[in-house]
């Protein structure tokens, strides 16, 4: 059942239509924008297949067979943490990070499949459906993404009153199936198996029924799709000056339905707006996890790099440098702190699975994101403005500066002036690039926007007990605890 990397790349090479800067892919897994990051997607493959890591991304079904723990639906607290052993498993092996690469998204499906009760009023056929491409998705070990984001249009008006294409709605059924059209943007889409699509719509209004209300499994090869990607960081600048965008640009796509057939079978919900009202309300209860814990390791790096940046000019011995890595620890710690109560208090879903404690994994999300740009800049200070300022690897390799070079830039017996360049040059493409802003904003937007996440704070947090603690202590009458 577990795929190997060989099986992965021959199942993206299936005739799809993608283009990046103008010109039509003919094989992603060649391609020098996407080659990197499916080389990435293709070891964690690989990985479950080695005696070194076997134990931690993988497990034995009853008949002996495998299956990736990434994508197993948890029941237990024991599956959180074994979850969790995965992505650390995954991004030391890879020594970098990455999102999209489907256990962040899977659990998108656990939330659906919490709310059966509400598409058995539509179809019972729909949950079975979703019930269905849960274990799919678990059994045949399927890359999985999730598309979310539609192209906006005037948000000021309905989408009936502009170009209805602008979000994605159902042109028409068939016996077939239902005929989509419409744009969503996904991370990863051009390199996937499939996506669950589901509408952005919040607020639906007294609307019961609404042709744009529709969620579905999308084939990523599938007839009348196209990939129109954004222009990829890998390959723009030299790997050496820039290891971190060369390896791991996770592309976005504008993923086009161009009258796509969804056959009924992977439809899960449809024309039902409190179905779609649902699926946007509980859509991170599982995927908040893995999103925020990838966040901790872009904590681990920041600390790395500064810590490494001030010990090399002996500046770590300063209090108030020890200040500023204090800082970042304590936000790193703050996100490891969340992640790990998360776990501790887990509760029962309402589909019998088990999800992380949803206050605290909602509020470790606002702490993670909402802090990441101050963190950012916290360790741009304590790298220091060489990294904006120092030559490229090119100019450390000519015959006429390297002499330079490796005079100013050797420290002492510890640091020669190559590894002070590739410590500078990470740094730079961790905090500075234009790598490293777009980075910013994915995490800031990738879930939702902050907004969104603290209303998710909002709606999750239990206030009976401040409430009752404060009516006690105010003497307060019973009659204000019946005001909603």
């Amino acid at each position: 059942m577990l795929r190997t990397g060989k099986e992965y790349r021959e199942s993206i090479r299936d005739g799809r239509a993608v283009w990046i800067d103008g010109e039509r892919v003919k094989d992603v897994t060649t391609h020098p924008a996407f080659r990197p990051i499916v080389d990435v997607r293709a070891r964690m493959y690989d990985m479950a297949h080695e005696a070194a890591h076997r134990a931690v991304m993988a497990y034995e079904g009853p008949a002996g067979e495998g299956f990736s723990r990434a994508t197993k639906p948890p029941t237990t607290h024991q599956d959180w943490h074994d979850k969790r052993a995965w992505v650390d498993a995954v991004m030391n092996e890879i020594g970098g990070v990455v999102i999209r690469v489907g256990d962040e998204t899977v659990g998108e499906m656990w939330s659906l499949y919490d709310g059966r009760k509400i598409l058995d009023e539509i179809d019972p056929q729909f949950s079975e459906n979703i019930t269905r491409h849960i274990a799919r998705a678990h059994e045949r070990d399927i890359f999985h993404v999730s598309a979310n984001t539609d192209p906006k249009g005037d948000r000021s008006k309905r989408p009936q009153d502009q170009d209805p294409d602008m979000l994605l709605h159902v042109v028409k059924e068939t016996d077939a199936g239902i005929v989509v059209r419409g744009a969503k943007f996904e991370t990863a889409a051009a390199y996937a198996n499939q996506a669950f699509v589901k509408p952005t719509i919040a607020n639906w209004g007294d609307d019961k029924l609404s042709d744009y209300a529709v969620g579905f499994i999308a084939e990523m090869g599938a007839p009348g799709m196209k990939h129109i990607c954004r222009t990829g960081f890998a390959g723009r600048r030299p790997a050496a000056d820039y290891p971190i965008a060369n390896r791991f640009d996770e592309i976005d796509t504008l993923v086009i339905f161009d009258n796509v057939l969804i056959p009924w079978e992977n439809v899960l919900f449809y024309r039902h707006t409190r179905a779609a009202s649902y699926i946007r309300g509980t859509l991170h209860r599982y995927s908040a996890f893995p999103f925020v814990q990838r966040i901790l390791f872009l904590a681990d790096l920041m600390i790395g790099v500064a810590l490494f940046n001030v010990r090399q000019t002996g500046l770590d011995k300063q209090q108030a440098v020890r200040e500023k890595m204090a800082e970042l620890v304590c936000y790193r710690e703050g996100i490891n702190a969340h992640l790990t109560a998360a776990v501790a208090m887990a509760q029962p879903s309402p589909g019998g699975l088990l999800m992380p404690n949803q206050s605290l994994l909602y509020t470790g999300r606002v702490h993670a994101c909402s802090r990441l740009p101050a963190m950012m800049h916290l360790a741009r200070e304590l790298c220091g403005g060489q990294i904006c300022i120092t030559p490229d690897s090119a100019t450390f390799a000519a015959e006429e500066t390297r002499p330079w070079l490796e005079k100013y830039y050797s420290v002492n017996e510890f640091w020669s002036a190559e590894d002070r360049r590739r410590l500078l040059a990470y740094a730079r493409d961790l905090l500075n690039s234009d790598y490293a802003g777009h980075r910013v904003t994915f995490e800031l937007f990738a879930q939702s926007p902050p907004f969104a996440h603290l209303n998710a704070v909002f709606n999750s947090f239990d206030f009976r007990g401040p409430l009752d603690f404060a009516h006690r202590a105010a003497g307060l009458s019973d009659r204000v605890l019946d005001q909603k």
